[in-house]
């Protein structure tokens, strides 16, 4: 999947396909990825109400077995990767000895001693490089399996319907957060059901000698459902009113789980010693003593966008600072995340503003996610 030559960003298995659809394309990550085909605001509202289908094949996948594989694992990570049952996946980070967040990742168990984890495309070097060097002492193997793999996912409602329409896998049992293998128009691919546009969906990782041939079925059997092809514009603006972090914007090797809001995925009951577990309980500590910033929903009510970086302010004062921000297809409005002082961040909280250019626009304070679907 990978370019020839080293100074030109990778190309997925897919990238012929995606310029014959007239895609923009951008680096990201490294990679040559498709950012919109037509209207991003088009393919948004596609996956709110009908399907999408992504080439998300620059995400990174590494594989880790042997008899100490769910060790290295606990050791590595900052969750309890023994509970994870058979087909099942588990959301998780990798933290630095400081407590700070090197990556949120997934881990699927593949088998009785195989896990798959699945990195940010940003991060996955990083990940890589910090399970190979955590694996010493442990009767484990790590790959880089990057290159094994392409990666397609089908989201919105519509979705099971289309998945369903090319497979005999068993799908209405395939939970949210696990993984079976199957085959999708008589392709082999492990089916899994995580998602990060707020929507049900499916992920299918496959060959990357499969992959043309998969979006093209998933295509041709998406037609009548109104699936459409999605770039990463309308994958952002779908994560962020779903509320759901972005690497490099709410988390960062400057914040822990606990600084992020997600303290919960530290699991300091499991077995056994941890990267970061000393830094961790500490950092706990501090957050149930001073709540830390919080990370909160903006919603404009005028029409300029906030962007990564500005200030947020109430009374004059600098009171937090924005992480993502875009104009939100569903609500019809901009919106923000950020991270702002505990006394501000109540839904409802009045004065609150972001500095757009010098001004001090008024925004709403609201409970994270904008959006949340209809079971």
């Amino acid at each position: 999947m990978s370019s020839t030559e080293p100074d030109r960003p990778r190309r997925t298995a897919l990238d012929a396909l995606h310029r014959s659809l007239g895609a923009t394309m951008t680096d990201f990550a490294g990679w040559d990825m498709p950012l919109r085909y037509g209207s991003e605001r088009d393919e948004h509202i596609a996956v709110r109400t009908k399907a999408g289908l992504f080439d998300l094949s620059h995400m990174g996948e590494i594989t880790v077995t042997g008899p100490q594989a769910v060790a290295l694992l606990n050791h590595a990570l900052v969750g309890n990767i023994a509970t994870v049952g058979l087909g099942r996946a588990r959301y998780t980070m990798i933290c630095q000895a400081d407590g700070g967040i090197l990556d949120d990742l997934i881990v699927y168990r593949l088998g009785e001693t195989e896990y798959m984890v699945v990195a940010n495309a940003s991060n996955a070097q990083v990940v890589l490089d910090a399970l190979t060097e955590r694996a010493a002492g442990f009767d484990a193997a790590v790959r880089d399996d990057r290159d094994n793999y392409a990666l397609l996912a089908v989201q919105g409602p519509e979705s099971a319907g289309i998945l369903k329409s090319l497979t005999d896998a068993d799908l209405e049992g395939l939970k949210y957060y696990a993984g079976l293998p199957g085959t999708v128009a008589g392709v082999p691919a492990l089916i899994a059901r995580t998602g990060y546009t707020g929507e049900d969906g499916f992920e299918l990782f496959v060959a990357p000698g499969d992959a043309e041939k998969l979006w093209q079925a998933l295509t041709e059997a998406g037609a009548d459902a109104g699936l459409v092809p999605c770039g990463l514009s309308c994958r952002d603006t779908l994560r962020l009113e779903a509320g759901m972090p972005l690497y490099g914007h709410e988390l960062s090797t400057s914040l822990t789980p606990f600084d992020a809001g997600l303290g919960r995925v530290v699991k300091f009951e499991k077995e056994g010693d941890f990267v970061g577990r000393e830094a961790l309980v500490a950092a706990a500590e501090r957050a149930a003593a001073e709540p830390p910033r919080v990370l909160v929903g903006l919603v404009a009510e005028g029409r300029r966008v906030p962007r990564a970086g500005y200030a947020v302010v109430a009374g004059g004062e600098v009171i937090g600072e924005v992480t993502s921000g875009a104009p939100s297809p569903t609500l019809g409005k901009p919106i923000a995340m950020a991270y702002v002082d505990a006394a501000h961040a109540a839904p409802g909280t009045a004065g609150v503003g972001v500095d757009i250019r010098g001004n001090h626009e008024p925004y709403e304070v609201v409970a994270l996610p904008f959006y949340k679907r209809q079971k």
